[in-house]
C-alpha cells in the first residue's frame, strides 16, 4: 500500500443479509415446531415415515441458511492511493488475498445491455487483463459503485 500519502479513497463491500441471527432462530423455531406437529400428526394415524422426512426437511432448510451465512461472511476492500488501487478480497476458506495495481492504468468496465436495461458484471481491467469485484452487488448498487470508482481513480484525495 501506498504509505506516502495521508488520504486515499476505499470502500468495503459486503453481500447484504436481510435475516439477522436472531431472525433465523425465530423462523427455524418456527419451523421445526410445524413440521414436527405435522409428522406427529402422521405418526398418531400410522403413517410414521412421514415423520422422518418431515425431520429430513427441517435439516435442508438448515443446512440452506448455513451455507448462505457462510457466503455472507466475505468482503472486497478497494482502496485507490495517489499510486496505486489496491484489492483485498477476505473469506473464510482462503483468507485475505491482495492484487495491486498501478492506479493510471487501471479502467473501470461494468458490462452492460442498455436495449434490455441490463447489469452485468464490474471488472478492474488493466494490462490486458480483468478482475472481477462487486459480483455479490444488486444492480443499482453495482452500477452506483462503478461511477463511484470511476471518480476515485480520477482523483483518489478527494
Amino acid at each position: 500500500m501506498d504509505h506516502d500519502t495521508a488520504k486515499s479513497w476505499r470502500a468495503t463491500l459486503t453481500p447484504h443479509r436481510s435475516l439477522s441471527r436472531r431472525g433465523f432462530f425465530v423462523l427455524m423455531s418456527a419451523i421445526i415446531f410445524l413440521n414436527f406437529s405435522v409428522g406427529g400428526f402422521f405418526l398418531a394415524i400410522g403413517a410414521w415415515p412421514v415423520l422422518g422426512f418431515m425431520g429430513l426437511d427441517v435439516v435442508l432448510i438448515w443446512w440452506a441458511f448455513r451455507r448462505n451465512y457462510a457466503s455472507g461472511r466475505i468482503a472486497e476492500n478497494i482502496e485507490v492511493t495517489a499510486r496505486e488501487v489496491v484489492l483485498e478480497r477476505v473469506s473464510e476458506k482462503h483468507g485475505p488475498r491482495v492484487q495491486r495495481f498501478i492506479r493510471r492504468w487501471v479502467k473501470v468496465e461494468l458490462v452492460e445491455d442498455r436495449a434490455r436495461e441490463l447489469i452485468g458484471p464490474l471488472f478492474l481491467r488493466s494490462h490486458g487483463r480483468r478482475t472481477e469485484i462487486a459480483s455479490f452487488l444488486a444492480a443499482d448498487e453495482k452500477k452506483a459503485f462503478a461511477q463511484a470508482l470511476k471518480t476515485a481513480l480520477i482523483n483518489p484525495l478527494l
